[in-house]
C-alpha cells in the first residue's frame, strides 16, 4: 500500500508536530464555523523553481489539522490571495478554505489510525495544518472489514488503492453517470469484471443499446440479438403485447379490451382442447397477463367468430383492425424472436436459462444487443426481461443472484412520466425497491442523470460520478450526495479521463479516484473496432445486397426475376421455413406455425400457474 516503504519510514517521514520545521507546516487555522475552516498560509515562489511544488496548496486535496487527541480531516475547495497581487521574489500570504469531513484517531491498542465521519472536537484558532500523511489517508477509505475489490487508485495518492465494498455496491444497487467520452463504458466493463471475479455466483444481464460489451467480455459473456433471442409472445403481458401490436403508436382502448377477452379464451383452449367453452372462475382464473401459452391461430379464430356474429356490427371495425395488426406482426421478420418456429420443440425453461445463464457454463454474463431490435418493441422486451429477472430471483429462494445492468437507462426510464413505457418503468422500479431482498440487483448507466427517473436514481445507494458538463445533471448528483464532503462535486465539470467521484454505501467516504487502465481489447467499442480491423475489411468487401436485404427487413436469400406481368415474386423460401412474405400464404403460414406450438414441459410450473399479482 505504501509503495514498498516500511511502516516505520512512513511514520518518521510524516510525523507532524508543533516543533516541525516551517517547510512541513503549511498553515494555521484562523477561522472555523463548525462545517468549514479558513487556514492562513504562505507560499514560497522559489519552491516551484526548485521542483518542490508539494508545498503548494491544491484544490481537491485532503489536509490534516492537528489537535490534541485527533487530527481533523478537511478538503480544500477554495484558495485565494486577498490582495490578488503577485511578485516572484517574496513569500505570499494566502487563505485556504476547507470543508471539514471527519477526524482520525489512533487506536490506543494497535496504534493504527481510525477514521470517523463527523467532528467531535473542532479546530481552534492557531491549530497547525499540513498535508495529510499516507497512513491517515488510507484509513479514511478503509472499508472496515467489508469485502472489497480494487478498481483503481486514489487521485490524491496513486500509491493507495481505491477499493469498493462489492457486496454493498451490488445489493444496494449502483449508478454510473458521466458525459460521452469520459470512459463510462470502460468503467462499467471493469466493474463487471471485478464483480464476477468477487462473486462467482452472480449472473449479469446487460441491456446493451450499442452492441459493444460482448466484444469486450469475450471470455465471460454470450451475445443475444434479434437472431438468437427466443422470447415467446405469450410471456408478454397485455400492456406489453399491445405495445408490440401498435408499434409505439397510440393504443386503441377498444382493441385492447377485445384482446383482454380473447387471450384468456385462447389460453383455456390450449390447456383444455376438449374442455368446452371458457368460464371465468375465481379459483382457476386465466387472465390476459397469466404467463400461460396459447396459439395465435386460436386468437385469430375467436376474432373471426366474433365478426361473424349478428350482434357484433359495432365492433367489426375494431375487430378487423385488431386482426390486421396481429397478422402484420407475425408476418414481420423483425418479430421472429416472438413467433419463431425455433421454439416449437423447445421448452421455455431452456430459453429463460439461456438468457439468464442457468447454468452459466463458464460465461455468467449475457449481453442483450438491442441495436438491431425495432425501436417500438425495445420497451416491451426490456419490460419482460426485467419482470423475468425479478421472478427468477424471487422463486429461486435467494439461490440465484442476478444483476440487471441498464446501459443508457434514460432511454427507457425517462424522468418525464409521459415518455417511455410505463410497464418497463414499473418492472425496473420493483427491482430497485424490492430486489435486494431476493437477490436481484440493478445497475444504472446514463450520460444524462437529469433525464432519468428520479425514483430509480434515488434507489442507487452507490454512485460513480464521472465528468458532467450539464448544470442540471450536476445539480441532480449534488442533491443525491448525503455526507459532508459535497464540495468534492465542484470538480464534476473538470475531471479527467477515467476519473470518478464515488459516494454512497459502497465506499467508506466520498472518494475521488482513477479507474484502472484496461487493455484496448477489453474496452467496449475499441474491442469491436479491433475485431473488425483484424478481418482487413475494405470497400470491396462490402455486401450491398446484404445491406439492402436488411433494410428491407427480409432474410438474405436468392432472388428470382419478376415475370413480365409485373407481379413480383417473393424470395425463394428456405426448406422448412414458413413463408411470411406472400399474402396468399399468410393465414396458412400462421396455422402451420401455431399448430406446432407446444408446451410439453413442466419446467415452467411456477411461471405457468402464477397469475398477475399487483
Amino acid at each position: 500500500m505504501y509503495s514498498e516503504r516500511s511502516f516505520g519510514d512512513v511514520v518518521s517521514q510524516e510525523r507532524r508536530g508543533i516543533d516541525q520545521p516551517n517547510h512541513r507546516v503549511l498553515g494555521h487555522v484562523v477561522q472555523c464555523d463548525g462545517a468549514r475552516a479558513v487556514i492562513s498560509a504562505t507560499i514560497d515562489p522559489s519552491a516551484s523553481e526548485e521542483g518542490n511544488a508539494n508545498n503548494y496548496w491544491t484544490v481537491g486535496k485532503m489536509i490534516s489539522i492537528n489537535l490534541v487527541d485527533a487530527r481533523t480531516v478537511g478538503i480544500v475547495y477554495d484558495i485565494r490571495k486577498p490582495d490578488r497581487l503577485w511578485e516572484g521574489s517574496t513569500q505570499h500570504s494566502i487563505e485556504v478554505s476547507v470543508e471539514l469531513v471527519g477526524e482520525v484517531r489512533d487506536n490506543p491498542e494497535t496504534g493504527a489510525p481510525v477514521f470517523d465521519r463527523g467532528i467531535t472536537t473542532y479546530p481552534c484558532v492557531g491549530a497547525v495544518s499540513h498535508r495529510i500523511r499516507a497512513r491517515d489517508l488510507a484509513a479514511i477509505y478503509d472499508l472496515g472489514g467489508r469485502k472489497g475489490v480494487t478498481i483503481g487508485n486514489l487521485a490524491q495518492d496513486e500509491a493507495i488503492s481505491a477499493n469498493i465494498a462489492i457486496d454493498d455496491t451490488l445489493s444496494r444497487h449502483f449508478a454510473v453517470v458521466g458525459t460521452t467520452g469520459v470512459g463510462k463504458s470502460t468503467a462499467v466493463s471493469l466493474l463487471v469484471r471485478k464483480a464476477v471475479e468477487a462473486r462467482p455466483d452472480l449472473r449479469i444481464l446487460i441491456l446493451d443499446p450499442h452492441n459493444e460489451f460482448a466484444a469486450a467480455l469475450p471470455e465471460l459473456a454470450i451475445r443475444i440479438d434479434t437472431n438468437t433471442l427466443d422470447l415467446p409472445f405469450w410471456m408478454f403481458r397485455l400492456e406489453e403485447f399491445a405495445e408490440v401490436l401498435f408499434r409505439g403508436r397510440d393504443i386503441e382502448s377498444e382493441e385492447v379490451d377485445l384482446l383482454r377477452d380473447f387471450i384468456p379464451q385462447a389460453k383455456h383452449l390450449f390447456r383444455n382442447p376438449s374442455g368446452g367453452s371458457y368460464i371465468r372462475r375465481t379459483s382457476d382464473a386465466l387472465t390476459a397477463d397469466t404467463p400461460v401459452p396459447y396459439r395465435i391461430a386460436d386468437l385469430l379464430k375467436f376474432i373471426d367468430e366474433r365478426m361473424g356474429q349478428l350482434d357484433s356490427k359495432d365492433e367489426r371495425p375494431a375487430l378487423k383492425s385488431l386482426r390486421g395488426r396481429i397478422e402484420a406482426v407475425i408476418n414481420d421478420p423483425s418479430y421472429r424472436f416472438m413467433f419463431s418456429s425455433r421454439m416449437i420443440d423447445d421448452n421455455i425453461h431452456r430459453a429463460i436459462g439461456h438468457i439468464f445463464r442457468v447454468p452459466h457454463e463458464g460465461k455468467p454474463i449475457t449481453c442483450f444487443e438491442m441495436a438491431g431490435l425495432p425501436s417500438e418493441v425495445v420497451n416491451a422486451v426490456c419490460s419482460v426481461l426485467a419482470r423475468l429477472a425479478f421472478d427468477l430471483a424471487l422463486w429461486s429462494d435467494g439461490k440465484l443472484k442476478l444483476l440487471l445492468l441498464c446501459e443508457e437507462a434514460h432511454r427507457y426510464l425517462p424522468s418525464d412520466p409521459r415518455l417511455g413505457f410505463a410497464p418497463t418503468r414499473h418492472a425496473l422500479a420493483r427491482i430497485a425497491k424490492e430486489g435486494r431482498k431476493y437477490g436481484c440487483f440493478l445497475g444504472v448507466v446514463t450520460q444524462r442523470p437529469g433525464e432519468l427517473d428520479p425514483t430509480i436514481l434515488s434507489q442507487c445507494s452507490t454512485v460513480f460520478t464521472m465528468r458532467l458538463a450539464n448544470d442540471v445533471d450536476q445539480s441532480i448528483i449534488r442533491s443525491a450526495i448525503s455526507d459532508s464532503s459535497a464540495s468534492t462535486l465542484s470538480f464534476l465539470s473538470s475531471m479527467g479521463q477515467r476519473e470518478a467521484i464515488v459516494f454512497g454505501e459502497g465506499v467508506a467516504t466520498t472518494m475521488r479516484m482513477k479507474f484502472e487502465r484496461l487493455e484496448l481489447a477489453r474496452i467496449p467499442g475499441r474491442a469491436k473496432a479491433l475485431a473488425g480491423n483484424e478481418h482487413g475489411a475494405d470497400e470491396d468487401d462490402v455486401d450491398l445486397a446484404g445491406i439492402v436485404a436488411r433494410l428491407r427487413n427480409v432474410q438474405k436469400t436468392q432472388m428470382t426475376q419478376a415475370p413480365l406481368s409485373g407481379v413480383s415474386v417473393s424470395p425463394v423460401k428456405q426448406a422448412g421455413e414458413p413463408d411470411f412474405r406472400r399474402p396468399a400464404a399468410v393465414h396458412q403460414a400462421t396455422l402451420d406455425i401455431e399448430s406446432n406450438f407446444g408446451f410439453t414441459s413442466n419446467s415452467a410450473s411456477r411461471f405457468g400457474n402464477r397469475t398477475r399479482q399487483d
